[in-house]
Formats: structure tokens, C-alpha cells, sequence
């Protein structure tokens, strides 16, 4: 199998590496002394062992690894279906590889033996899975190992834990982190699911035993719904995990939803990143994040983070990861589940501390220390605020149909304290095989109210004509956002 190799942007870095003696610079226009102290020294490159990885993913998220993948000054490879030739996903890398037919476009992404197979033909030393996909797959993860090949995320241990929602809750319970009450095994008939009611009452939560992103989830809150709604969630969760086991837990009404970010070095040291608030949902999936969770009251974001850590720390976390909860009215939080990858919105958390999570896999998974990579607890500090927007080839006045087509155009908003993080462009082809997602746009300043002015500025001035986008329902929804204040009896 033939790479498509960019050789001019061989020929630059040659050039660019040909000279390492940084140019002469007048301190004195230095005002942080530290600015001028890091940038004279070794960067973090020099602690990232791989020669090529390869973002085992496509769309934003292939995007995303490849440019963290060239900062550190490692070559990049992506894969892509024949139905992704077009995508800009492919030629933002080094290489790229096409990967074999296996059943659907989708598949082609899930098929492990082929990808380990194209790794293996072209000297592939790391892969990332990304989001979505394998980046959850113990066997993935495990095939890489066999291959000899390094899986960057969390061990496989991590993964078998977090991929089963009751192992989890289990490690939850062990380690005294509260939880919602619920089954403690995953159910596989809709009468086990009556029966808890029996005991509990409605209404419940039903949620797929494996996997996550709002699928196999449903909220019961009449008995005449439960066993038809169980067994809707349990078809859902067969067809995408290849599982129909669920567990029921008390649904937990006016929740918010927080999450911590952590990253541990797999030797039982975890750091937190501070958190984020993900409450602003549309059937079950986020649309809208925001770092830090400060709507919250300092103490309710402490006890979070603390059970994060305790949580993580017990079962010897390594690399990036998510631990998410439930805050109620009262303000307790209950344990929801561990996401073992990089989060869709990890770029809100990067716009406040300054951190790249990327880079910081790569870094971890080649072998580093977190103490070596600057991940030391009391150094990291969220500063301002982010907010994250989730920019969706979806039709709002059709309940959200994905909408299909060319871009005819496709011009983004810039400026101060916006990031684009995407891979479309004018003239791409919107296809009906894959996610909706297009772009994320992340709004950062210095205070709240600032982020949201930013953020609906970028909205209005995003101009993408030729497909349907959930941009009008973004900014239908500012008032909201623009609102948003949590007070707890």
C-alpha cells in the first residue's frame, strides 16, 4: 500500500530543522521572565519517542492529532474509506492511507485487523484512535500491544473497566464515590427492569451497558412506558456496541452535567485539569460546553474534582481521560461513568490552562513523567473562560435531520479569542455515512459574559451555504446560555 506523501512539507521541515539555534532576542521586551526561560530551553519534543503516528480516525478529530502530531515534530499518517477520498482530513498528514472495504464506509474504521495491518505495512509506531470509533476498544488497544505497536490512551486494563458501565460503577462504590442507586449487572430482559421500579419507583434512566454518546439511553417516567422504551434501548445499544445489556439507575431530574478532566501517568499520580459544565444537551448528546464549571459553587466543583481523582487514582489511570457526573438540586453529585479518551470538548479546557491534552497523550504514552511535561497539580490553573459550540450538518426545522450536499460556501468567523477546529471547506460533499459534526467553534475571554458576546459573533458571522447547519438553533438558544446560573437548596 502506497503513502501519499506531501514532500514539500518533508522539504520545509528539513530546512526548518537544518539550523536549531534560535534567533537573537531582546529580553528586555520580555516582561514574564518565564516566557523567555521556557522558550530558550528543550521544547517537549525531545520527550515524544515516536517517529510516525497515525490518527486512526477521520473528520476534525484526525485534524486535531495530526497538527499536535507536527508541533512535536512527528511525522503524521490517517486512513480513510473510499467513501472519505475527499476529505480534508487526508491530506492535512504526512501519509495517508486508504483503508479496505469491510461492509460499510463506517466499517472501514472499525475494522481492526486491516487498520493494524496498514499500521504494520508502513512503519507506524503509535496510533491515536481519537474520539468515537476504537478509541473505547480494549481490543484495539490489546491488537496494538500484540503488534508491538503503542496505543495511545489509557492501558487495556483502563479500557475493560471503563468500557462496562457496572465495572465501573463498581470501582465507583469501592472507592466512596457516591452514586446514583441502581442495578448493579447489566439487565437483558425488560421484567428485571420492572422489578427494579418495584423497588425504586420511576422515573429511571436506562442506559446501554457499553458504550456512550446518547445511544441506548431513554428516561422512563410512566410504567406503560418502561418495557417498551427498555426494549427500544436494548435494540440501540445491540446495533452500535454489539451488546443489548443495560443497567437502570433513579433518574436524577433537573440534573447538571459536570465532568473533570484528568490525565495519569498509569503509576497511580493523576492530575485534574479543572472541569467543565455540559448540562446544555439535545437528546442526551452535548452541544454546548463550557471551562470552567464556574456557574457552580467552588465547593460543589472541589468535591467533584476530589472524587475524580480518588476514582482514577484507585485503578491506576493512564493518559486522558473524563470522569463525568450528576449535580442535583441540592447540590450532591452521583457518579455517571469515565470516558477513557479525548473528549470532543477538550478544546475548552486547553483555551484556560494552557494545556495541549493532545500533545499530552503523546507525551504520556511515549513514557513521560507528568512532573516532565509541566503536569504538576499546583501549576495548572484555569484562567477565564471558554465555551464550546458544536456546529452540526443538521436541519432544525426538520427535528434535526442530517442534511446532506455540497458546501458551496464555507467561510468561518475569526478574530480575537476564537479557535476553528474543522475540516471543511468550499466545495466538500457532505456525505450521509458519517457524523454531522463539521466544526467546533471555541469562544474564550477573560470573563462570562465576554466568552458568550464572542461566541454569538462568531456564529453570526460563520457564513456555510449549501447544507442545513444547527447554527440557527445555536443562536436561537443564546438567551440561555446567556442566563445560565445554578443556586442549590
Amino acid at each position: 500500500m502506497n503513502p501519499t506523501t506531501n514532500t514539500n512539507e518533508q522539504k520545509l521541515t528539513k530546512l526548518l530543522h537544518q539550523n536549531e539555534t534560535r534567533p537573537a532576542v531582546d529580553k528586555v521586551l520580555l516582561t514574564d521572565t518565564s516566557v523567555w526561560k521556557d522558550s530558550t530551553h528543550e521544547s517537549l519534543a525531545h520527550l515524544c519517542s515516536f517517529k510516525k503516528i497515525l490518527a486512526a480516525n477521520r473528520g476534525e478529530i484526525a485534524v486535531r492529532i495530526c497538527r499536535a502530531a507536527t508541533e512535536l515534530n512527528v511525522k503524521s499518517a490517517t486512513i480513510y474509506a473510499f467513501e472519505d477520498r475527499n476529505s480534508a482530513h487526508r491530506w492535512d498528514s504526512d501519509e495517508s492511507y486508504i483503508l479496505p472495504a469491510s461492509g460499510t464506509p463506517v466499517g472501514a474504521y472499525l475494522n481492526i485487523e486491516n487498520i493494524i495491518n496498514v499500521a504494520k505495512e508502513n512503519g507506524i509506531d503509535a496510533i491515536h484512535p481519537g474520539y468515537g470509533f476504537l478509541s473505547e476498544s480494549s481490543e484495539f488497544a490489546q491488537a496494538c500491544k500484540d503488534a508491538k505497536i503503542t496505543f495511545v490512551g489509557p492501558s487495556v486494563e483502563n479500557l475493560q473497566m471503563f468500557g462496562d458501565k457496572t465495572k465501573a460503577r463498581e470501582l465507583a462504590i469501592n472507592a466512596g464515590v457516591s452514586v446514583v442507586p441502581g442495578t448493579s449487572t447489566p439487565l437483558t430482559t425488560s421484567e428485571e427492569a420492572v422489578e427494579f421500579v418495584k423497588k425504586y419507583s420511576l422515573p429511571i434512566m436506562i442506559k446501554a451497558a457499553k458504550g456512550g454518546g446518547g445511544k441506548g439511553m431513554r428516561v422512563v417516567n410512566t410504567e406503560e412506558d418502561l418495557i417498551p422504551l427498555f426494549n427500544a434501548a436494548s435494540s440501540e445499544a445491540l446495533a452500535a456496541f454489539g451488546d443489548g445489556g443495560c443497567f437502570v439507575e433513579r433518574y436524577v431530574r433537573n440534573a447538571k452535567h459536570v465532568e473533570v478532566q484528568v490525565i495519569g501517568d498509569g503509576n497511580g499520580n493523576v492530575v485534574h485539569l479543572w472541569e467543565r459544565d455540559c448540562s446544555v444537551q439535545r437528546r442526551h448528546q452535548k452541544i454546548v460546553e463550557i471551562a470552567p464549571a464556574c456557574h457552580h459553587p467552588m465547593e460543589v466543583r472541589q468535591n467533584v474534582i476530589n472524587d475524580a481523582l480518588k476514582l482514577t487514582k484507585a485503578c491506576n489511570y493512564k493518559n486522558a481521560g473524563t470522569v463525568e457526573f450528576l449535580i442535583d438540586d441540592h447540590g450532591r453529585h452521583y457518579f455517571m461513568e469515565v470516558n477513557p479518551r479525548v473528549q470532543v470538548e477538550h478544546t475548552v479546557t486547553e483555551q484556560v490552562t494552557g494545556i495541549d491534552i493532545v500533545q499530552s497523550t503523546f507525551l504520556i504514552a511515549s513514557g513521560a513523567a507528568l512532573e516532565e511535561i509541566g503536569l504538576v497539580q499546583d501549576k495548572i490553573v484555569a484562567r477565564g473562560v471558554a465555551m464550546q459550540c458544536r456546529i452540526t450538518t443538521e436541519d432544525p426545522s426538520r427535528d434535526f435531520a442530517p442534511d446532506t450536499g455540497m458546501l458551496d460556501v464555507c467561510r468561518h468567523s475569526v478574530g480575537p479569542g476564537i479557535r476553528i477546529d474543522g475540516y471543511a471547506y468550499p466545495g466538500m460533499v457532505i456525505s450521509p455515512h458519517f457524523d454531522s459534526l463539521l466544526v467546533k467553534y471555541t469562544a474564550s475571554h477573560k470573563t462570562w459574559d465576554g466568552a458568550i458576546r464572542r461566541m454569538r459573533r462568531a456564529l453570526r458571522e460563520n457564513h456555510i451555504r449549501g447544507v442545513k447547519t444547527n447554527i440557527p438553533f445555536l443562536l436561537n438558544g443564546e438567551d440561555v446560555m446567556c442566563s445560565i446560573s445554578y443556586s442549590y437548596d
